[in-house]
């Protein structure tokens, strides 16, 4: 087996390198249809448009946890001009939920009592979505509290420190796709 100088000593810095570069490439070489335009950081926020559908969301990540998860909760408000749907609330749970969850939306002591199933929440009709949406633009943070398919409680709470802004922005990210 021949023996290629300098590589079977390579310093951790420079593995890391070319893991990251691996990392990028595949990245790149992904299909387009999963192609996003980023619009921006807000806080915790982040803002994206997806061209083909057209579609612009604004996502955050729940509070990281070291408690177990069957999924990586994460809470989203979408935009979908030809649908005439605008600031659509979702919330990917961290647990499989319960049949029949009980999943309630707390934010600056006001109480929403959600549906959902699977892993995903959301609020039970237009009304309600834009109650929530206007208390999340004042708010600090939100949880959602439901029982897991396990029989257990469990939370999930998400900071909300730039989603007015990353809301804003999603709507319009997707302004002249109608």
């Amino acid at each position: 087996m021949a023996h290629i100088s300098g590589t079977s000593h390579r310093s951790p810095r420079k593995t890391a390198r070319i893991a990251m570069f691996a990392a990028l490439c595949a990245m790149l070489a992904a299909p387009l249809a999963y192609a996003r335009e980023s619009l921006g950081m807000y806080g915790n926020w982040g803002v994206f448009r997806d061209p083909d559908l057209p579609r612009c969301y604004a996502i955050a990540k729940a509070i990281p946890s070291t408690l177990h998860r069957d999924y990586e909760p994460y809470a989203t408000v979408g935009t979908w001009p030809k649908r005439k749907l605008r600031n659509q609330l979702h919330f990917r749970m961290s647990r499989k939920l319960a049949s029949d969850p009980r999943l309630v939306l707390r934010i600056s002591g006001e109480r929403f009592d959600l549906t959902g199933g699977g892993g995903d929440a959301w609020p039970v009709d237009a009304r309600m979505n834009a109650a929530i949406i206007a208390r999340m633009r004042s708010a600090t943070s939100m949880s959602i509290s439901a029982r897991g398919a396990n029989g257990k409680g469990f939370s999930n709470t998400w900071k909300l420190d730039g989603v007015a802004s990353a809301m804003d922005a999603a709507a319009i990210g997707c302004a002249k796709a109608r």
